[in-house]
Parts: structure tokens; sequence; C-alpha cells
């Protein structure tokens, strides 16, 4: 991207049932990533987060809590997923909720639209609809299992539960006059899926023919009510997908609206059906450009299977902030996971890597220059300083590392982005290991040559504080004010980390940026 280009990133929005877990922090922080990278590049960003709060499971769900459906949300949202936010340091632009009034009444005017275009009909419906996934079941989606206490019965193979048989009349969605449109969308932008796995299984769900969508429910009214036919609520779904645009202006805001749209959107990959099939053949019917991309990212796994509050394998975030901070948090799950792919969750994982990455790694590498500048030139920067090939080296590999990041977060690989960074620590200690500045203080006649050393070591550290600043924002700001950075370490262009703006001094850091952790024992749950 070209720096100034509109880039807007949108999480989905989360079901208020129950509290968040890591899954959910997951989804979150990448997202935050991409849009730091974006924001600190100059590009004109915009992160999109928030709360799904309609539907029959929350209903069913607030009843068995003895209160209603707003209320739980409410309470849910100030207490769970707001907070959630600051827990692993989320700097998003918005926040909706689909029962704010500004979601509500566009939602309404984009409803009235597609009926007076002809893409909604009323009609009558019968199928295995799942409460937890709040979406009818086509046999191939349910299983049998042949004991316990659902033998015989059709479960939703991904929450495991009955499903129900409904039948009601409702009013349908044309989605098959998209199908299509679909199909010459997904080959005339061949990323518009990501990663190629879920584009695969995309392509062949359209291709196997897709039905109209029942939109409308009249069985419970927790919902948005049709706006011509007031004894219906919209199918919680086609509500909570139009948050994308109702956050941005849609109906209201028309210049906004133009100036944010297209989004990125990040889902994980059970919901990328929706979120790739029905989402933009509902913009195509509203004459609206579809998403710049969808990117279905893999699940978080525990003991093998999904992360899940119902199976009880759930683990709150702050279980590990608690213990190893925020910004360690947030690198390990963007180091460790291959963006796109499952990965597999463990605490002997996340001790391992804070403590040879972060705190052996990149930690105290930043304490070892900062500590010899201190120690061997008062804590002054060395300038006019003659550089050797080893020097050059360090200066080609902090152009590279910026370059290859950069390149990355273009194509949404996250993890290869911090893969392309840690080249530069690897470097970094490696150059310092061999140039052995401890040795060459020891003689006056080598004092060029140690500050050359030192101001090399410096610059490729200050290129670190720029380029990680997006995945550990504490920490690289805590390093960027030490060495001595001008300003804030966000308000440098990242796609320039390596040729950064300093002061003439060095402030002793007055503790590591990733402390040993003796006994990384989690967190006990809340």
């Amino acid at each position: 991207m070209a720096a100034g280009d509109s880039f807007y990133i949108a999480t989905p929005i989360f079901y208020v049932n129950d509290v968040p877990h890591i899954g959910h922090a997951y989804t979150e922080v990448a997202a935050d990533v991409l849009a730091r990278w974006h924001r600190q590049a100059g590009d004109d960003t915009w992160l999109l987060t928030g709360t799904d709060e309609h539907g029959q499971k929350i209903l069913r769900t607030a009843v068995a809590n003895d209160t209603t459906p707003k209320a739980w949300a409410d309470k849910l949202v100030a207490d769970a997923w707001l907070p959630l936010l600051k827990t692993i340091n989320i700097a998003n632009d918005d926040f909706i909720r689909t029962t704010d009034p500004r979601h509500e009444s566009a939602v309404t005017i984009f409803l009235q639209k597609l009926y007076d275009d002809g893409f909604i009909y009323s009609g009558e419906y019968e199928g295995y609809y799942c409460v937890g996934c709040e979406e009818y079941k086509q046999i191939d989606d349910l299983m049998e299992l042949p004991s316990g206490d659902y033998a015989g019965k059709l479960l939703c193979k991904i929450h495991s539960i009955p499903v129900e048989v409904l039948k009601e009349k409702n009013y349908f969605f044309r989605m098959s006059d998209f199908e299509q449109r679909l199909l010459d969308l997904y080959e005339s932008q061949p990323d518009f899926i990501q990663p190629e796995s879920v584009r695969n299984e995309i392509i062949q769900f359209v291709k196997s023919g897709l039905d109209d969508l029942s939109i409308s429910r009249s069985s419970f009214d927790w919902g948005i009510k049709i706006p011509w036919d007031h004894s219906h609520v919209l199918y919680v779904w086609f509500d909570a997908l139009l948050n994308y645009i109702t956050a941005i202006g849609y109906g209201t805001d028309e210049a906004n609206f133009d100036r944010r749209w297209p989004a990125v959107q990040l889902v994980g990959k059970d919901i990328a059906r929706f979120h790739a099939v029905i989402w933009p053949a509902m913009l195509m019917a509203a004459g609206l450009p579809t998403p710049r991309r969808v990117f279905g990212h893999g699940w978080l796994l525990v003991g093998g299977e999904k992360m899940s509050k119902s199976k009880l394998t759930g683990i709150a975030p702050s279980q590990i902030t608690d213990t190893f901070g925020v910004d360690a948090f947030r690198y390990y799950f963007m180091r460790a996971i291959n963006f796109g792919q499952d990965g597999s969750f463990s605490w002997e994982d996340l001790s391992a890597r804070y403590q040879a990455e972060l705190a052996n790694g990149f930690g105290n590498l930043s304490s070892r220059v900062i500590a010899m500048l201190t120690r061997y030139r008062a804590g002054e920067i060395p300038t006019g300083v003659t550089l050797t090939e080893a020097d050059e080296a360090i200066f080609a590999a902090s152009a590279r590392a910026t370059a290859e990041a950069d390149a990355a977060i273009e194509r949404l690989a996250i993890h290869e982005a911090l893969a392309a960074i840690w080249t530069l620590v690897d470097d970094l200690n490696g150059y310092i290991t061999i140039q052995e500045p401890w040795a060459l203080a020891k003689d006056p006649a080598n004092a060029g040559r140690l500050d050359a050393v030192l101001f090399t070591a410096l610059r490729g550290l200050g290129t670190l504080a720029v380029l990680l600043s997006p995945f550990v924002p504490d920490a690289a700001e805590k390093l960027w004010s030490a060495i001595g950075g001008v300003g804030v370490v966000q308000a440098q262009d990242v796609r320039a980390a390596f040729d950064w703006a300093g002061g003439p001094t060095v402030t002793p850091l007055e503790s590591s940026l990733f402390p040993r952790i003796e006994s990384p024992e989690p967190a006990a749950a809340s």
C-alpha cells in the first residue's frame, strides 16, 4: 500500500452469551497488530470490533440467568468485553453493538432497500436449526453418536448439541441469484478469501448450489423488527453482518462510508462461509462493493480441541497476562501460530518462548546495548563513526527486515512478519558476540572501533523498537524512550524503521523489558 491509503480492518463481532477467552483475544490482537502497522505507516486506518447481541441464544441465556436480553448484554459488555480490549491493549477506533440505535436504524434502511428491490420474499421453511450457531443446518453439518445421552439424535458438528426441527413462515433473501456472481468474484479476485484452504472450501460450497436464505424468525422477539412486518425479527446473522457498514455511516454518513469501505475482515474459519458467501451476496444485492478481503484464520486448540467455554477448554486472557504480561501475550500468539492455520496452545511453549525469545533474546539485547553505552560512553551516542563491512551488514539487515516484515503484513502473514523482524534480533546478538565491545573497551586505541560498534548496535535496536511497536507496544515505547528516540515510537514510519531519528543520549532501563519469571505457573482461573 502507498502511505495515506485507506485501511479499514474489522474483527467479527463477538456473541455475548459468555465471557471472552483467548480464542477471541487472538483475533483481536491480530487485527490490532495489522491496524497499528498500517497506522504507523501513515495509512488512513480504522479498526472496528464489537458485540453481537440479538438472537435466540442470547434470549435463552438471559432467561436462564433471570434477566432481560438487553440487561444481560449490557452487563457482559461492561464487565467482560470492553475490559478485554484493555487487558490485551487493543487500540480500536470504534466498538459497535448490534443493540446500538445507529446500527438498528441503518439495518432497517438496508433491509427495506432489498425488499423494495425484490430481493426478499415470504415463504415457509422447515429445517434443522442449531441454536448455538444460530443457523439452519444441512444434513452434512450434522452427526449422530452411537451412545451416550444424545444417542440417536442429530447433533451439530460444531457444538455437539442436538439440533431443533423448526417449521415457520419466514422471509427469504434471494441468495441463489448470486451464485455465479460470487464464483466470478472468487475467480477475478484470488485473494478475496484467504487462506487457500478456506478459499477452496468456499468455492466448492458455492459450486454445489446456493439456496435462498431464511432471514426472519417469528417464534421469538429478541431482534430487529422487519420494517414491513413487525411480527418477525431479523435473522441474527443477517443483522450482525451489517455491522461492518453500519459502524462507518451506511445510510447516515455516506462520506465516511465511502472513505472507509471496503474492509479487510478477519474471522474464524468456522464463520468464513457467512462472511465470504452470505455477506458479499447481501452487498451485491444492495449495489455496494464487496469486502476487500476475508481472512479465515485457524482455531486455537487446547488438548487437541477448539477453545470452548462449553467444553471447559476456555482460558481467560488475564490468566496469561497476569503472569507473563500483555506484550508477551500479544507476541506469543502472533509468533507461535502460523496465521491462517490451527495452533495448539500450551503453557510450556509460552514459557519457553518467553524465556528464550523475549527475555534472553530481545530483552537481554536491549539491556546490554544500553548498559554498554552507559558504561563506556556515559550514555552519549557516538557520532561520526567509521563503519566496517560487519557494521554495514547490520544496516543492510535492518533494511531487509523492514521490507520483509512489511511485505508479510501485506499478505496478512503476521507470523512471517515477526520472523523477519527476529532475524535482526539474532543478527544483532551475533554481531555483539563477534565484535566483543567489552574487549574493545579495555584498550583506548580501540576507541574509534568501539564507537562504531556501539553506534551500529544502537541503530539496530532503534529499528527493532519501531518494527516491534505494533506487536509489543509497551516494551517498544519503553525501549524507544531509553535509546533517545524522538517523539513517541507509534509516530515513527514503520516502513522506514531502519531510518529513525534519535537524540544525543541513552537512558538506562529501570528494569528489563521482559523480566525473568522464576515460577511461570498460570494464574488461577477466575
